[in-house]
């Protein structure tokens, strides 16, 4: 299997984007992703939402959002479709995050992983990521 390209998205991919999204996506616990969502993300960021491509047949395989907004440094959204996992897509995918974050001066990278995500938490930890025992994520709805 060819190693896939990776870009950044484009308003084009938004649909192919929200459709892999409900495959491979862990989606308890947190508001809907809409096609307006990601056109706001990418008019305030275009270099937020990351692609993996698979060459050979186009097919969108993985995402990441490597969000920056000038001073921190956010990763949401690692996917990787359910036939490609385990063969070092979402690393891959991360070290591209993790490379812009360094480009734009970022120095430390947070993630945000449901507790529940056991799939995740191994991933996270084999990229060097841990939970931050000092730290909650408060939210409200807006």
């Amino acid at each position: 299997m060819p190693a896939p390209e990776l870009r950044p998205a484009t308003a084009a991919d938004l649909p192919a984007v929200l459709a892999f999204w409900r495959l491979a996506a862990e989606d308890a616990h947190r508001p809907a992703d809409s096609a307006a969502a990601l056109e706001a993300l990418l008019a305030r960021d275009p270099e937020a939402l990351l692609l993996a491509v698979d060459p050979a047949t186009a097919e969108l395989v993985g995402t990441v959002i490597a969000g920056w907004d000038g001073w921190r440094c956010h990763l949401y959204r690692l996917a990787v479709h359910p036939d490609r996992r385990r063969a070092g897509l979402g690393r891959l995918l991360v070290d591209a995050a993790e490379a812009r974050f360094r480009a734009v001066g970022g120095a430390r990278a947070d993630a945000m992983v449901l507790d529940g995500n056991d799939l995740a938490h191994h991933a996270w930890r084999a990229g060097g990521y841990a939970p931050q025992a000092e730290w909650s994520r408060w939210v409200k709805a807006l």
